[in-house]
């Protein structure tokens, strides 16, 4: 592929190692996310919202390479950031955009930018690109601002960066910026046109991989304002920062809906994060609630999850005023326990045939509450492998009758350890109530059936490319 000339320059920095990532598309089956030559794109994110905005190049390398070696492949970043970030200079001293112009970018201040989204490439990962946190297009009561975007400036904006980014294999672009649209007014319009502009400078919406990150939203998110956009490529949902959110029905609004398109949840509750911003009364999240979500979420149907971690999405330390109470500094918080067992989840997904996955709710055959004992189930649509999520080992009443071949092994997959050992006295002739090793609160499991000899699940296996 052509490179632009910023990139050709970008090759040449003492830092690169060549461009490894691969541009991203939807599956055939519009179901999840794949790479150029259509291997399995499982998305495993990280939120450094203030990537661009705060670090030095030094320290943004050290945090890619931290996550690439923790199996992260997507980073969501920010190029106007949420904290002052039009005013407030970045490590460099610059500031992103003349007399506050969206028509006026800082040739120094995307420089930088430029700088970080190579190396992620050079790492192999993609860099979820936010054009602008939403609170410069609609401040409410809690962003900084100014709104400075409307209709008119938005598409010019959107078409310079899909411009300058065109060739960078890496790049997947994310509208919204935690914010949803106001009725009665012209964001969606505004939306709208910056969708536009990055299309129109990338060379087409086919070239511009697209999603909207939202606020949380009852049902949809994304979708509830721009399912049907040509733009629109996967839908995202923002699940908040509470622990106790059946996030799966989320997911599964979207799964529902047609035109049929990917959906993920690109913020879930936090890792050191005031459950729901009251840390006073209620402490901070765990990795069991965290943990369980995201289960839930992939199991429904996602694409993939995105992981949050409150002292690094600020890039948190001891001399930067701290937005509610971050418990320490970032380069200490990447290593907590979810970080790590991200990459758990997305080995089990990779472990089997990944495209041919569906959710089945008709596994589980017993009533459940929306509450957090809720058991999921996912198979694959041949009948190969079935996978059950039990947020707390409860014994749940299961049909694991997924195919006319007998069963050809079943497994416990611990999602705290990635081990997995075999699981006696299971079957697959009819309704059977299972119980999984252990249970209660923290004593998640998943339950691994096959009807083909494959691997221990976790254990990573030649995906089938499209």
């Amino acid at each position: 592929m052509k490179k632009s000339a910023i990139f050709l320059l970008l090759l040449l920095l003492p830092l690169s190692a060549g461009l490894l990532a691969q541009p991203a598309r939807v599956s055939q089956n519009q179901r999840f996310l794949v790479t150029e030559s259509g291997e399995p794109f499982f998305w495993m994110a990280d939120t450094a919202w203030e990537l661009f905005h705060r670090l030095t190049r030094e320290d943004a390398a050290f945090y890619l390479q931290t996550r690439a070696a923790q199996g992260f492949n997507v980073v969501q970043a920010v190029a106007l950031a949420e904290l002052d970030g039009l005013h407030t200079p970045n490590a460099y001293g610059d500031t992103p955009l003349v007399d506050d112009d969206p028509r006026k970018p800082n040739e120094a201040y995307f420089r930088h930018v430029d700088w970080i989204i190579q190396k992620a490439d050079s790492l192999g990962m993609y860099i979820a690109l936010l054009p602008t946190w939403g609170d410069k297009v609609y401040k409410n009561s809690w962003g900084t601002g100014p709104e400075i975007f409307n209709p008119d400036n938005a598409y010019d904006y959107g078409k310079w960066l899909g411009n300058r980014y065109k060739d960078a294999p890496n790049i997947i672009w994310i509208l919204g910026g935690d914010r949803n649209p106001r009725e009665g007014s012209r964001d969606v319009e505004t939306w709208r046109q910056l969708a536009a502009g990055i299309a129109a400078g990338a060379g087409g919406y086919d070239h511009a991989l697209m999603s909207f990150h939202p606020q949380p939203h009852p049902g949809g998110g994304s979708s509830t304002w721009f399912h049907t956009d040509p733009w629109l490529d996967f839908n995202m949902h923002q699940t908040g920062h509470c622990p106790d959110k059946a996030t799966y029905l989320n997911i599964r609004h979207d799964y529902e809906l047609t035109p049929v398109k990917p959906v993920l949840d690109a913020e879930p509750l936090y890792e050191d994060h005031p459950n729901c911003f009251n840390a006073k009364e209620l402490g901070y999240s765990l990795p069991r609630d965290i943990r369980r979500m995201m289960y839930w979420n992939v199991f429904a149907g996602a694409c993939g999850q995105t992981y949050g971690c409150h002292d690094i999405w600020q890039l948190y330390t001891p001399q930067r005023e701290p937005v509610n109470h971050p418990l320490r500094p970032w380069k200490q918080a990447l290593h907590l326990p979810m970080a790590e067992e991200m990459r758990l989840l997305k080995q089990l997904m990779l472990s089997r045939p990944y495209l041919s996955r569906i959710p089945d709710p008709k596994i589980v055959v017993q009533e459940q509450e929306d509450d957090q004992d809720h058991v999921l189930a996912t198979r694959d649509r041949d009948g190969r492998y079935a996978m059950v999520y039990f947020p707390t080992g409860r014994p749940t009443l299961l049909n694991l009758n997924i195919s006319e071949k007998n069963m050809a092994q079943a497994w416990w997959y611990d999602p705290r350890t990635g081990n997995a050992s075999p699981a006696e006295g299971i079957g697959t002739a009819g309704p059977q109530l299972v119980q999984p090793p252990t249970s209660g609160l923290g004593n998640d499991w998943v339950l691994v059936v096959d009807t083909e000899p494959f691997p221990p699940p976790g254990t990573p296996m030649a995906q089938k490319t499209e």
